[in-house]
């Protein structure tokens, strides 16, 4: 890596033009210059820091200073004074829509169609299963019994390379709906989508090396030859702008403890396009998502809109804790957001370029905006070793295997002084090794 990184620059990031070979003093007059440019730099003071550089957000977020207050109202006062009143008094029969409704913004959606609820896996297993069955509806596929024999798009398409649980839950939906898993690279799946494909399950954003993928090109493959698709935006919503709503998506999934920063085992999100709802035939039809859930009817009835995507009863305490998080976003222009984090992946590149000799790490995520994420992925010898030694000396990334070490950026409190400390540290790491 001893040539610097040189990447375009996008209209609205902060300066991060690359200047040949600079001195780490250089590097420390321009990190402190991009800070002092940020527009999103007051955001850093809604975060409870540190001096730790935490480059894990892509893993879990941060914890937004007003949250801890927010939670102590719910426990003392809507669940130990008001206690099961809160149900209407405070809410939270509601929260599950309203918390959804604040996520649509960042994922191009309207009101109505993003439900909050249950983890990123099950409403995985929601979207899939959902999509077969559309897929058999407009295919006539049903029999007189509603079991689909012999169905002529009897494939699910997966990414290869996906988070092992897509592929686990793609692997039951299968058994469930009768079809097989066939698994190919991202790079082929626009070409490898044809008849036989009910529904495509992609991830936005690869996790491991941080690769950006082509949303709207791969929505409008699967629609051309008759599928549908599930879009995993676990690595995407809050790091990046996405349009669901204009992209044509059919149903996304996303989690809501990493960019989106609402603490550890937050309920993910589901996102149901509008012209589906009517149709969308749950997995999981939970009395929370009946149509009159307190008429305790033994026939299932769906309620219309987001709130057929409900499950059970929904767990307040992490989703209000969630809802207080989005709070921070208010305000706040995702096409800044993107543009910081380019900015900020661009100088972290250029740092490890400059200080790190020849040979020792290569990156393994996309130069080109275009396909990338808000994460840098660099591969190296003994990164295990490496990695426990950077969250030592105060640099928080994490390892994914054989030799990966990722470094999550997010915008909205990553400083471009903490990814120059990350690179300083890591090459003095990599030197004493």
């Amino acid at each position: 890596m001893s040539e610097t990184t040189r990447t375009t620059q996008t209209p609205g990031a902060p300066e991060a033009a690359v200047a040949p070979s600079p001195a780490p003093s250089r590097l420390a007059e321009r990190a402190a210059a991009l800070d002092d440019a940020d527009p999103l730099a007051g955001l850093r003071a809604a975060f409870v820091l540190d001096d730790t550089v935490y480059l894990d957000g892509n893993s879990l977020g941060a914890l937004p200073a007003a949250v801890p207050a927010r939670l102590a109202d719910v426990v003392a006062r809507e669940w130990g004074e008001l206690r099961i009143r809160s149900w209407t008094e405070s809410g939270w029969w509601t929260a599950p829509e309203r918390v959804g409704d604040r996520i649509a913004p960042l994922v191009g959606a309207g009101p109505g169609r993003v439900v909050v609820g249950d983890s990123t896996s099950v409403n995985i297993f929601k979207a899939l299963v959902a999509a077969v069955r559309l897929a058999d509806a407009a295919e006539g596929a049903d029999g007189d019994d509603g079991v689909t024999e012999s169905p002529a798009r009897d494939e699910i398409l997966v990414d290869a390379a996906t988070f092992p649980t897509d592929g686990y839950i793609a692997a039951s939906a299968a058994r469930l709906t009768g079809r097989t898993v066939r698994a190919v690279a991202m790079a082929d799946l626009a070409a490898e989508v044809g008849p036989r494909t009910a529904v495509v399950l992609a991830n936005h954003v690869d996790y491991r090396s941080g690769e950006l993928y082509d949303l709207p090109a791969l929505t409008a493959a699967a629609h051309a030859a008759g599928a549908l698709i599930v879009w995993d935006l676990c690595h995407s919503a809050g790091a990046l702008p996405v349009q669901l709503d204009a992209d044509g998506a059919d149903f996304a999934v996303g989690c809501g403890y990493k960019y989106l920063n609402g603490g550890p085992g937050a309920p993910a999100f589901l996102y149901v396009r509008g012209e589906h709802q009517g149709r969308f035939d749950s997995p999981l039809p939970g009395w929370n998502s009946h149509a009159e859930p307190f008429a305790m009817e033994a026939a299932y009835t769906p309620a219309e809109g987001a709130a057929r995507g409900r499950v059970g009863t929904p767990d307040i305490l992490s989703m209000l804790a969630l809802e207080s998080a989005l709070e921070v976003w208010d305000g706040v222009d995702p096409q800044q957001v993107r543009a910081k984090s380019l900015a900020l992946t661009d100088f972290f590149l250029e740092c490890v370029s400059a200080l790190l000799p020849d040979g020792a790490v290569s990156c393994v995520t996309p130069r080109e905006h275009a396909r990338r994420g808000s994460q840098v992925a660099l591969r190296c010898e003994g990164a295990r070793e490496v990695m426990a030694e950077l969250i030592r000396r105060g640099v928080v990334g994490d390892f994914r295997q054989p030799d990966v070490l990722r470094f999550g950026f997010t915008p909205l409190y990553t400083s471009f002084g903490d990814a120059l400390r990350a690179a300083t540290v890591l090459a003095a790491v990599i030197d004493e090794r």
